[in-house]
Parts: C-alpha cells; structure tokens; sequence
C-alpha cells in the first residue's frame, strides 16, 4: 500500500523505493512488447496479440519475485495512461466531417452491439460484466475498448479471465475480418465510400481497420480510418455510462473492497480533456503523432503485462458460450452496419 505522502520531499524521497519495487515488472513488460512489436514489423502478426501470446507464456513471473508488483502496476497504470491518450487524435472536426447520417449509425452500432450483447449473455447464461466487456469490445476498438472497460467493472474472481479472453478473441476475429471483410466488400460492389464506412465501422482494433482499408484503396482506407475514429470517440462516453450505473445499481458488488467507485475514472476525463484541447486545435500534428506512438506503446506495454498476469489454463474454463457470444456481436454488428450503409446512408 502506498505511503501518504506529506510533502516534496517525501515525494522525492519515495521515488527510488518506488523504482525498486516496480521497474523489474515494467521493465520486463516493456522487453515483451517489444519482442511483440518486432514480430508484427517483420512477420505482418497484430502487435497486441502477439504481446498477449508472449505475456502468458511469461506468466510465472507474474506468480512470485520481483516482478510481480511492477506487472501489477503495468497492467493498471500504463493501460490507464495509453487510453487517455487516445483522445489527443479525436475532435468534434472529425465528427462534423462525417455528417450526420454516417455518425448516427456508427453511434446506433455501438449501442445496438453493446445492447445485444446483454441479450445475448441473459440468454446464454453470461453474467452482465461479460457482457459489458465483449459488447464494448467489439463494439468500440476491440482491445484498448476491452480494458478501459475492465478497469470500471466491479472485479470478481473472474474478471482478469474475462478481460485476457475478450482480448484475445477481438484481436483474433479483428484479424480474420482484416481479410474476409475487403472480399466481401468487393462481392458487394461496394464503392470506396461505402466499403470504408463498413470495414470502419465494424472491424475491432485500429491497426486492422486502416490494414484493410488501404488494401481496397487510398479513399477507402482515409474513410475506414475516419469512421474508426468516430467509433474510439465513442469509449469515454461509454465508459462513463458504465461507471455511472455500476455505481447507482450495482452497489454491493462495487463496494466489495470497501471503496465506492469514482464518479468519472480520472483516465477518462484526460480522454475528454484531450479531445476537446485537439478540438480547439491547440494540438499541433507533430504532437499528436507523438501522443498516438506513446498511447500505441502505453496499451502494448500493458497488455503484455495483463498477459502475465493470466494463466493459459483459465482462458479454456471460459466456456463455449462466450465464444458463441462474441462471435454474435461481431456477426450482429457487421450486418447492422451493412444494411444501415445499404438503406439509411447511401
């Protein structure tokens, strides 16, 4: 537990015992993700899947040593960090450039998704946190949606399984879409316009969003981007609804560690903050680039260290119905976003 800290020099002084206790574990969470990222430079494998693959095979640092409290850290910290960075590449610009029609049915995608995902897990036999996690997974921005998210559920003895499984599994059909979804764009005829709306607006994680995009075309890969975009807009405000209601209807589980949850996760007003500084244009292009890099490294660095964290073991005592229901949300929300473009905003 953290020493209350009643002046500079305490804060000065706690720094090195600090750096003792936690830099074995995020050093080697930094090795890990850079392992993770040169897999994906020279072999084409997504970066986040690969730090999550390494993570777990590394998990017995995580289980005793030196390690341990610095992977805890990692896992917490740096994924709070890299997510509140993420708003530095959003403004209300992108938004108007989209117009109306498109935004709704991003807007109404993510909701219905999230929505479905709640039936889905009733129906299946899933508790209301799982659905919460994968819903706002793949709903949003598959991996970095996933753990912001984890970070405002109340915890139970299987949040930690929960989160390594959504991960993984976005990230897995995140890449699968990657290839299938231009196919199918193209047996569609779909134009450039409309292909870049779909593959945006349904695909998970970013890097396979503009990987697909700029396989079709330049417009379509900028109109994939852009949409995508739209939908990352979409974690704080989604993640804030999620507080809000945890902490208004699910009490006692919230309370379990004798603390109320905050009314707004400090990560998510610097996602606010951020976004509207970059929406006044005080963000200069070279600064955002610079924020995007250390938000990109920020989430690998932690999921690496959420991988650690996690046993193979438990990610098979998941069950068959979760596989069921995120594959449905991502079969749910690919059609929903295909007869909205077909119907409403062609």
């Amino acid at each position: 537990m953290a020493i209350p800290l009643t002046s500079p020099s305490d804060f000065f002084g706690r720094i090195p015992t600090f750096l003792s206790e936690n830099g074995p574990g995020f050093a080697v969470s930094v090795v890990v993700a850079a392992a993770a990222q040169f897999l994906s430079d020279h072999y084409g494998a997504p970066a986040m899947l690969m730090a999550l693959l390494l993570g777990i095979a590394f998990h017995f640092l995580a289980e005793e040593g030196r390690c341990v409290p610095g992977i805890a850290l990692t896992s917490k910290t740096v994924l709070r960090i890299g997510v509140a960075l993420l708003g530095a590449r959003i403004s209300v610009e992108l938004l108007i450039g989209l117009g109306p029609q498109l935004i709704g049915l991003v807007v109404a995608g993510v909701i219905l998704t999230i929505l479905f995902g709640l039936l889905g897990a009733r129906l299946l036999g899933r508790g209301w946190r799982f659905a919460l996690l994968t819903g706002g997974a793949v709903a949003i921005c598959g991996a970095s949606a996933a753990m912001a998210i984890a970070a405002v559920l109340p915890k139970n003895e299987h949040s930690e399984r929960n989160l390594i499984f959504t991960v993984l599994s976005v990230t897995v059909l995140s890449t699968i879409a990657m290839i299938a979804y231009p196919i199918i764009t193209a047996a569609l005829e779909l134009d450039d316009i409309a292909a870049g709306v779909f593959l945006g607006g349904t695909i998970h994680d970013v890097a396979q969003v503009v990987g697909a995009g700029f396989s079709v075309s330049n417009e379509t890969g900028e109109t994939a981007t852009l949409v995508k975009l739209i939908r990352v807009t979409m974690l704080a405000p989604v993640v804030l609804t999620f507080a809000l209601l945890i902490r208004a209807f699910a009490e006692d589980d919230a309370r379990k560690d004798g603390k109320r949850p905050p009314l707004m996760p400090f990560f998510v007003v610097m996602f606010l903050v951020l976004a509207a500084i970059n929406s006044f244009g005080f963000i200069p292009e070279f600064a955002q680039s610079f924020l995007a890099d250390v938000s990109k490294w920020a989430l690998l660095v932690s999921i690496a260290a959420v991988g650690m964290k996690t046993s193979l073991k438990t990610i098979f005592d998941v069950g068959g119905q979760a596989i069921v229901l995120i594959v449905a949300q991502t079969i749910f929300i690919a059609g929903f976003i295909l007869y909205g473009i077909t119907h409403f905003a062609s």
